[in-house]
């Protein structure tokens, strides 16, 4: 019998494990491995003390939850003993399915298969391991349970992830402007119809948080030096991807190996087992381990991108709300290919281009509710007198382009 368990969160102090589940899910190897990917990729290249973890994140995810159903209670919502169990489950592992770097390698080393989808496939291993007792969890991760605002509390523009990772992210980078009042939106949480309302006088720390938010992403998740890391992180794997296809022998650990050599598909994951039990092993740790291998490795492009992420030289970067001109990319391939003197294809590996978005709120995702003092139930965006929530819902773009600081212009 596991006795109850306590954890010193740096967040919110003493965290209690009361489940036995719960407590045996955490020390299972595919849980244990969040500890091994940061919560926020190469950010502390830009803030030293964003070191953080997945693991961190979702313990504190799943206190949270406790926390605020607790307080659902409290203002009269029912919720059984295997419901609380469950919902706090569900948001435990939502991100269980994150491979190395969190988002970074999302699009690479897994390319088209979403963190989400491998979290259900994982909860769904877990579920055969502990005897079908994640039933009522993976109904509520996947919106398939009768009460929905068990999911909202899950995923949605309000839920305990966001709430999580705001004050949590902050906390780590030191980016106050990110602070968020946890305690007050969660007091201000009810049930209404189903539906997880804000009521009425907890309006004011909603648009702080979602103003937190969009700050979070400009000042922290999209910060320009981070996407530059990112991309060149990106780059990397992509060009190792190519050798391994090609044939070339990468040092590395297994299941890096693993994934570098072939792509996989959902399908793979879903109906081959010793595919998701390889990603169950793979972590940040195999990635620099490898990048320290592939420093000295034959091939000057990969030779080139480890050495440059290992000595923190970046890519420089433009990171602009105007299209980048294709004048100015040709430019850049081609100094990259003067400099480095490779072939027109072989440069792309030295550059990246993209776009990257800030959604801080899209009411027709799945809108914030107030509950008014009347009874009424009304979207955030539409509370008359708070103008910047309205500015906040519009999608901000901006495109970048980066590449290596000796090339110039």
């Amino acid at each position: 019998m596991n006795k109850n368990k306590i954890i010193n969160d740096p967040v919110y102090g003493f965290i209690s494990i009361e489940s036995e589940l719960i407590f045996d899910l955490i020390e299972h190897p595919y849980f244990q491995r969040l500890r091994y990917i940061k919560q926020l990729g190469l950010t502390d290249f830009v803030y030293p003390g964003a070191l953080h973890t997945r693991f961190h994140h979702a313990l504190g995810a799943m206190h949270l939850m406790g926390v605020v159903l607790e307080n659902l209670r409290n203002k009269g919502t029912e919720i059984s003993g295997q419901e609380y169990e469950a919902a706090q489950i569900a948001i435990l592992l939502h991100d269980i399915g994150h491979g190395p770097f969190s988002h970074a390698l999302e699009e690479t080393l897994i390319d088209g298969v979403n963190h989400e989808s491998l979290s259900y496939l994982f909860m769904k291993e877990l579920n055969k391991l502990f005897q079908d007792r994640l039933e009522l969890a993976i109904k509520i991760f996947r919106n398939s349970y009768t009460r929905k605002f068990f999911h909202q509390l899950v995923s949605s523009q309000l839920d305990i992830d966001r709430l999580d990772y705001l004050k949590r992210d902050s906390f780590f980078s030191g980016v106050t402007e990110g602070t968020i009042g946890v305690d007050r939106i969660v007091a201000m949480l009810a049930v209404k119809d189903d539906a997880i309302v804000v009521e009425e006088k907890g309006i004011f720390s909603i648009e702080s948080f979602l103003n937190a938010r969009r700050l979070m992403y400009w000042q922290v998740y999209l910060h320009k030096t981070s996407v530059s890391a990112e991309r060149l992180l990106v780059n990397l794997i992509k060009r190792a991807q190519y050798l391994a296809h090609s044939g070339e022998k990468l040092g590395g650990s297994e299941a890096l190996k693993f994934f570098l050599k072939y792509k996989y598909t959902l399908e793979d994951f879903k109906e081959k087992h010793s595919v998701l039990h390889a990603f169950g092993k793979i972590d940040d740790m195999d990635i620099w381990g490898a990048i320290k291998l592939w420093q000295n490795n034959r091939d000057p492009i990969l030779q080139n991108l480890c050495s440059m992420l290992l000595h923190r030289n970046l890519f420089q970067i433009i990171l602009t709300s105007e299209p980048i001109k294709k004048s100015h990319i040709e430019k850049v391939r081609s100094g990259i290919s003067k400099e480095y003197k490779l072939l027109r294809n072989d440069a792309a590996y030295l550059f990246s281009l993209g776009t990257v978005t800030n959604e801080a709120y899209l009411a027709e995702k799945q809108a914030i509710l107030v509950l008014t003092k009347t009874g009424e139930v009304v979207d955030i965006a539409q509370a008359s007198d708070l103008p910047s929530i309205k500015a906040m819902s519009k999608i901000v773009k901006k495109n970048y382009l980066c590449w290596p600081k000796n090339v110039y212009l």
